[in-house]
């Protein structure tokens, strides 16, 4: 039997962004949700099974609270997504993070100079409150799940809140398919192009000026993991991204690069490994030597978790079950 509720937004100059333009944020949850929501100004009726109504009243109200705070600027059908992914994980969309206080109750919110960033699923939020606990987590699985994205943010967080002094970003300067010796241009050049991923995930977080300042005096630094040999990384943020690509040795040397009040995240994808045949993955190796030891964190996102386009998750899921 259908049943209706209507609920009523306070603040007029929030609801076209929460409707969105010709409502289409109302299709779109309507579409995800099977609801129908017609609207009157600032007021809305829900309509279909009661379950489902309650579900919609939930995440309108999530998400005019989020503009009401200025978390989102805007809504997009990515943070609609979000919202569902957390309810249907039982959490009514609440993103907590490690209390510091038994009367503090606080959303996991990334505050950058660029945007704001909250996760998207809870393995995002439980990824993020990791980092927030460990001096090392491994973030491990498919494409798509923002396993380097969510980590440059917390890096960036702590650098900009005075927790680190440094970042360092690398990556396993290895191909797939192609050789860097016929890649035109200097060594810079034909590494850069391996390394793009953190770039652009810095640049979404940070004015580029800025950006190319810390990187001229060396507190923001992007390498190759070849480049890490030798060297002790104390006060620093250190992520290696596309970590099933280091050899076991060199995963080894990273993991020992390790200096005081340092942070290190190594994220991978085990089923997207490019080393030669033969060859094992240190990032295999790490896994099965680290795990249990106290202060390493671990999670593994699931296809579930991609926040790519909706295709992206069906081809993960494809891939899985084909093996």
């Amino acid at each position: 039997m259908s049943k209706e509720t209507i609920i009523e937004f306070e603040k007029n100059d929030l609801v076209p962004l929460l409707y969105g333009e010709y409502n289409d944020h109302l299709s779109y949850i309507e579409k995800k949700l099977n609801v129908h929501i017609s609207d009157r100004g600032n007021l809305l009726r829900i309509s279909g099974k009661n379950e489902l109504i309650q579900n919609a009243e939930i995440i309108l109200k999530s998400l005019y609270t989020r503009l009401e705070s200025k978390e989102l600027q805007n809504i997009t059908h990515a943070d609609i997504d979000a919202e569902i992914r957390f309810l249907n994980n039982g959490k009514e969309t609440k993103r907590k993070t490690p209390k510091a206080h038994p009367d503090q109750d606080q959303k996991i919110v990334i505050k950058t100079k660029n945007k704001t960033i909250a996760p998207r699923s809870p393995n995002q939020a439980k990824y993020l409150d990791l980092i927030a606990k460990h001096d090392m987590v491994f973030g491990l699985g498919p494409a798509g799940t923002g396993k380097t994205y969510l980590s440059v943010a917390a890096g960036v967080d702590m650098y900009l809140k005075g927790k680190v002094e440094r970042l360092v970003f690398c990556r396993p300067a290895v191909e797939a398919g192609e050789n860097l010796g016929f890649l035109p241009g200097d060594m810079k050049e034909k590494i850069d192009p391996y390394l793009r991923p953190i770039y652009d995930a810095l640049r979404d977080m940070l004015p580029w000026e800025f950006l190319l300042k810390k990187m001229e005096v060396g507190e923001i630094e992007i390498a190759p993991l070849a480049f890490m040999r030798g060297r002790t990384l104390a006060h620093s943020f250190v992520i290696l991204d596309e970590a099933q690509n280091a050899t076991c040795s060199q995963m080894k040397m990273f993991l020992t690069r390790m200096g005081e009040s340092s942070h290190m995240i190594i994220t991978g994808d085990q089923s997207q490994n490019d080393l030669p045949k033969g060859v094992r993955s240190g990032l295999d190796e790490a896994i099965s030597i680290l795990y249990g030891i106290d202060n390493i964190g671990f999670i593994t996102f699931e296809s579930s978790d991609v926040i790519r386009h909706n295709l992206v998750r069906k081809i993960v899921n494809a891939y899985d079950s084909n093996k």
